[in-house]
Formats: C-alpha cells, structure tokens, sequence
C-alpha cells in the first residue's frame, strides 16, 4: 500500500520519530457499569501488549497529571465541570433535574471515580499537546483519550469531557493552525461544533451516516462564517473496505495537507472502525486503519494521536498496540507474546484478525462523488490564514511526572505488567515514568483567547435541548450550517446513543 505523504527525513533512517506515551496505570480501574459497552479496561490490555512487545523502552513514558478544573473550564461550562466532580452514584438520585440537564445517565452513566476518570484522560490529552509545543516529541500518544462527543455544557455518547478540544487549544497557543482528523466510526460532532467557526481549525471526519448516532456529519456541513469549508465531513455506509476506505482518506487528506498547511495534527483513532466491532459495521483490518495513522506520520507534523471508541475490546487493544508501533516506525510481530491478557486473543492469539465478508455498500459512484465534492471544497480555500502572534502564551501547567464482564477480576490483574514504566525491576533504565514541569501561569494571549471566544460562540448555555443544531437557530447563535435545507438542519434525536450504536 502506497504509503505517500511529503515525508522528510528525521533521523538516519528517515524513519524514526521521538515518541511521548502517556498512560495512568489506574485508568484501567474505571467502570462504566454492567453490560455497557464502553470498557476503560481495554487500556490496560493495550499497554500490556505494548509492554510485552518492547515496545514501551523505545517512548518516553508518561503519567499525566489530571487536568485541573480550570483545565477543563477552558471549553466546558463552570456548572456542568462542577456537577461532573460533585456527582456520586450514591447521591444521583438527589440530582435528578441536573442529570437530565447535563445528559448524564443510561449512556453516560454516573460511576465510581467519573470525575477522576475525566481528569486523568483529559490530562494526558493536554499533556500531549504541552510536549508538542515545546519540542520534546515528535508524537505524543493518549489511548485513554479521544472523546469527541462531549460537548461544553453536555455529555453525549459515552463522552463527559472533551479532551481533544482542550488539547487543541493548547497546541493553538503556538501553531497556527491545527488540523483534526477523525476515523472513529461515529461523527466527531464534539470538535466539529466547537471549532465550527473559525479558520484556525480544520475539522475532517469519516464516519458512518444515515440511521446512526449521532445523526449529524452530512458532507453539506461545511463551517460557518469564517469558519466556512474548514469542516470536511466524509459520509460512508456500511462494510467499506481499506482499499475503498484509503481511496478517499489519502486524496483528501493529501489536499487538506497542502492548502491548511497545519502546524500540528490531531488524530482520532477510534478503533470502533474496524471489522467484527460491538457497536460498528465497517470493515477494517488493523492494517488499514494503521494506515491513516502511517499516512499522518508521513507529512512529518507534531502529531498527537488520541483513542476514542472501540468496543470489541480485544481488536482495540491489537489496533492500539499496531499503531504504536507504527508511530515508532517499528513493525511488531503477528504471533502474539505471552502475557497476562492471552486468553482473550484465543484462537487465533495473532495482532491481526481477517477482515468479514460483509458487503460494501459504498459503491466506486458513491466514493467518487464524495471525494470530487469535498476536494472542490477544499479548492474554495485560496491560502492558508495567517495569525498575528505578539507572543507564545504560557503552557498549560502540569507536573510532568462482554469480554470485561466474563474477567471482571483481570482489569487489575494480580501478575499484570501495566505498570511496568513504573515498577519493573528487571529493566529500570530503559522505561522511565516522569511528570510535566509546572510553570509560572499568566494570562493566555489574545490570539488564543479569540479561538476560545469562537468556540464559545457556537455553543449553547446548558439549559438548551439535545438537538443543538435547532436550538442554536432558535437561539440566535451562528451554528447554522451553510447550504442546508431546514431538514438537513433539525436532526432527529432519536433514541439514546446506546441504541443507535
């Protein structure tokens, strides 16, 4: 497969990046609750693979620090960042109106450590984007991120912070322009929404559209005022393939690439994409959904590659573990080493699993129409737009330092080699577990502090309803998305994400 891209060399090899992993080896611990689908586990059976492979002494090793409540304020309302660190399941039932209010119940359940939870993900997301901005990686990597539902005063889809947001308004402090990608199967509304108007993020999203949560993603929606063509949204149907799948993903990404020209790139690798998933119906092997992130890689741009759905636990932690190693640039073995989460890879205990025989329903007519729409759309945008920075604003502050339910005892499992960065005795020099450095915290500059302002803008206080497309024209708000019928506009909700999953 053609790997493409305007690679430049980086190290003898033209191969090798620097390479920051974050991981909390408590992130594992969290439970959304019997039967549902979203398992944090899933974590702690990826960083037992990348252990077990060798693959963690080739990254610098992180904890990441938990995102403060100003952190998290930075995108998302006061009150609802307040309710999330409030909220217990023994005391749910006492806020029944602000668990409604804030869209927190079957989909995104209260639980134990929610609040901990949110923190320590989106921590590792901003953490990421701090090490970019200063250098110090090539690629940073937070597989307990991508959380792209959330919204500011909401949660949505399993969703209750939105890490990548708030990573991306860390990385605007000292780029330019940022760019989004998302191939998680579901619509990153979450990032859309909020970067919706204006020119210094662009959003590009490939997912599933029609009769699926969560409803919105249609290739007309495209920004808004000077935002506008600086959101791609690439509808697909049920089993597409990777040949068909990287027919659009190179072109477009290719195009985006040359005309953004980003500082920095954010990838979303929601392994719900791939075949045999929970929750999905495309029909992707691990390899081709590598190949997006091999592709990223390629242009030589700080990347930050983040998780996000996924929900055949065991094919997300064969994905996740791949992708290391392709952001390494390091092949790692099919036959699968022996470690403490063996049994769940049985029979075949191999990283790559085949493809279904499903049908593709994205016909060549359909792909090709969809490609030669959105690279007309990027041909709209004449240059790039160009910032006046007077200077870098401060860093964020950090210190830097079912399959579930048959193993409920295994998500912390007594023989486990999670913590391996941390614990290990056999190899204490070559993994090393540190924490970000605090630094003084000033005023943010007003260029970034613009972007935030325009984020503001496009959302909606949380009293209003679920359809926030509708409520935003009812409300006056600039989210109404160009060249779209009224019933383009006022999307069915539906019944709960759960469901259309």
């Amino acid at each position: 497969m053609d790997t493409g891209g305007n690679s430049l060399p980086s190290g003898a090899d033209g191969l090798k990046r620097k390479v920051c992993y974050f991981y909390d080896p408590e992130v594992g611990n969290y439970y959304y609750g019997q039967g549902h689908p979203m398992k944090p586990h899933r974590m702690r059976m990826t960083h037992a693979l990348l252990a077990h492979y060798g693959l963690l002494q080739h990254m610098h090793v992180l904890k990441p620090n938990p995102a403060r409540d100003k952190d998290l304020c930075r995108f998302h309302a006061d009150d609802y960042v307040s309710f999330l660190r409030r909220v217990t399941p023994e005391t749910q039932q006492d806020q029944l109106r602000q668990l409604k209010r804030f869209n927190v119940g079957e989909d995104c359940p209260v639980f134990d450590g929610l609040y901990s939870f949110c923190q320590t993900y989106a921590g590792g997301s901003i953490g990421g984007a701090v090490k970019l901005n200063h250098g110090h990686c090539d690629i940073a990597v937070n597989w307990a991120g991508g959380l792209h539902h959330a919204k500011k005063c909401e949660a949505s889809g399993f969703c209750y912070v939105n890490d990548i947001v708030l990573a991306i308004l860390e990385l605007l402090k000292t780029h330019e322009r940022v760019l989004y990608v998302d191939i998680d199967i579901h619509h990153g509304d979450g990032v859309e929404e909020a970067f919706y108007i204006t020119d210094r993020v662009m959003t590009v999203s490939f997912h599933k559209f029609g009769d699926y949560f969560p409803g919105t993603g249609d290739i007309r929606d495209i920004g808004f005022g000077k935002g506008k063509y600086y959101a791609l949204n690439v509808p697909l149907d049920d089993g597409i393939d990777d040949e068909s799948y990287q027919s659009l993903f190179k072109p477009i990404i290719s195009k985006v690439m040359e005309v953004f020209r980003p500082g920095a790139v954010v990838l979303q690798c929601g392994a719900d994409s791939l075949s045999g998933d929970r929750l999905g119906c495309f029909n992707l092997s691990v390899k081709g959904h590598a190949e997006c992130v091999r592709f990223m890689r390629s242009f030589n741009v700080p990347l930050l590659l983040v998780g996000g759905g996924g929900y055949t636990i065991r094919n997300v932690a064969r994905c996740w573990c791949y992708e290391t190693g392709v952001a390494l640039g390091i092949e790692v073995d099919d036959k699968m080493p022996q470690h403490e989460y063996i049994e769940y890879f049985g029979p075949e205990y191999t990283l790559h699993v085949a493809p279904s025989n499903m049908e593709n329903k994205n016909s060549r007519e359909l792909l090709e129409h969809i490609r030669v729409k959105l690279l007309d759309n990027l041909s709209k945008l004449q240059h790039a737009p160009s910032v006046q920075f007077q200077e870098r604003p401060p860093d964020t502050q950090f210190l830097e330092a079912d399959e579930d339910e048959d193993n409920k005892d295994e998500r912390n499992h007594p023989d486990s080699d999670v913590n391996v960065d941390c614990e290990r005795k056999s190899t204490p020099r070559r993994v090393k577990m540190e924490f970000v450095e605090s630094e003084p915290n000033h005023k943010n500059h007003e260029a970034v502090d613009q972007v935030a302002r325009e984020v503001e803008s496009t959302l909606i206080d949380s009293t209003c309803s679920k359809d926030s497309i509708a409520a935003a024209e009812a409300a006056g708000l600039p989210y109404v998305k160009a060249e779209e019928s009224p019933e383009n506009v006022d999307v069915e909700a539906g019944p709960s994400g759960m469901d259309q999953q």
